[in-house]
């Protein structure tokens, strides 16, 4: 057993997260009944995809379903191998157990053959999470990388917490050790995907990583955030809203009528309003959610929350005020 489990706190958005993503994926359930294993293996496609496009892989889902059919692809011989090595890994996914240590450095060495030497084995040196040139982390020190992942296996096998808080968890915690010289991006979202898929099996056909990759930036946010708080609440609570916006754009019925579409964009600043409690101004909401493009800020997260009716300005009928301010609404407080 872990000396220590990893600190976490279950906030009420998470409660009502995975409400709605166990109703949501129950009735998705019956309704995928019906699909055939067409959309499963598109599905496929747009996770590899997705989880390779983070880490800077430039093949189109089209691409990769050529190398999947056997055909020539005119592209870089990395990028290729990279999907091979993914498709590969994803045909031996449903064999490995998520609290098994060596089906994870099984999984790794699959992925990353042929692209680093030390595939499938824990690395040796010591590495920091770089972002342009700035170290945004310092991971732990190799000699304790084999002793952290143990304490993380241990919890995963001992934990009763909920799936979807365990396999977040997990995925924060291996991001934070950084237990490869690479790779770790890739593996800690495959390995969150192997917890989920042992709850409910559907997860193993939900493109979740391609719903990550479009929301890239707040991903690495949210890493960043719950590693400053010493706890991956944040982090969660970005996983699962993106597990539960993969679920619903998968079907589009099971999103409620009645409710606005909140995107982990607006969940993140309607979040923050409400741990601050005050009005605060555009710079103001930026800074905080370390948001350095103006235009991007108003597009995906301001713009949106105003007209779901999440967030209200201080003064509506001068929106180009200097001294204009937000807060939330009723409906974005409950």
């Amino acid at each position: 057993m872990p000396k220590q489990a990893p600190p976490f706190t279950i906030t009420p958005t998470i409660i009502t997260l995975i409400s709605n993503i166990s109703e949501s994926i129950g009735r998705l359930s019956v309704l995928q009944e019906e699909k055939d294993l067409r959309l499963r293996r598109l599905n496929r496609i747009r996770t590899i995809q997705g989880s390779l496009a983070i880490e800077g892989n430039t093949l189109s889902q089209e691409q990769i379903t050529a190398i999947l059919e056997g055909k020539r692809v005119i592209a870089p011989p990395k990028d290729i191998l990279e999907a091979r090595n993914a498709i590969k890994a994803y045909e031996e996914f449903e064999r490995w157990q998520p609290a098994n240590e060596k089906d994870l450095l099984k999984a790794h060495k699959i992925l990353m053959a042929g692209l680093i030497d030390d595939a499938g084995h824990y690395r040796i040196g010591n590495v920091g999470v770089m972002n342009g040139d700035k170290v945004v982390h310092m991971a732990p020190q190799a000699e304790r990388v084999k002793m952290l992942m143990g304490y993380l296996f241990n919890w995963l096998e001992a934990t009763d917490q909920h799936p979807l808080i365990a396999s977040s968890v997990f995925h924060y915690e291996f991001e934070f050790i950084h237990p490869f010289a690479d790779g770790n991006g890739r593996m800690g979202r495959l390995w969150q995907t192997l917890i989920l898929s042992q709850w409910n099996p559907l997860f193993s056909q939900l493109p979740v990583e391609s719903m990550i990759h479009e929301y890239q930036s707040e991903y690495y946010q949210a890493i960043n955030l719950s590693t400053q708080r010493t706890d991956s609440s944040p982090f969660i609570e970005f996983m699962l809203n993106v597990i539960l916006e993969t679920i619903r754009s998968t079907n589009p019925s099971l999103t409620p009528q009645d409710s606005p579409h909140v995107t982990p964009q607006v969940r993140s600043l309607v979040d923050l309003m409400s741990e601050k409690a005050i009005p605060l101004n555009r710079e103001e909401l930026q800074q905080a959610l370390q948001l350095k493009d103006r235009k991007s800020f108003r597009e995906r997260y301001l713009k949106p929350a105003l007209e779901n009716g999440l967030i209200e300005m201080t003064i509506p009928d001068k929106p180009s005020s200097k001294s204009q301010q937000y807060r939330l609404t009723e409906l974005g407080r409950s």
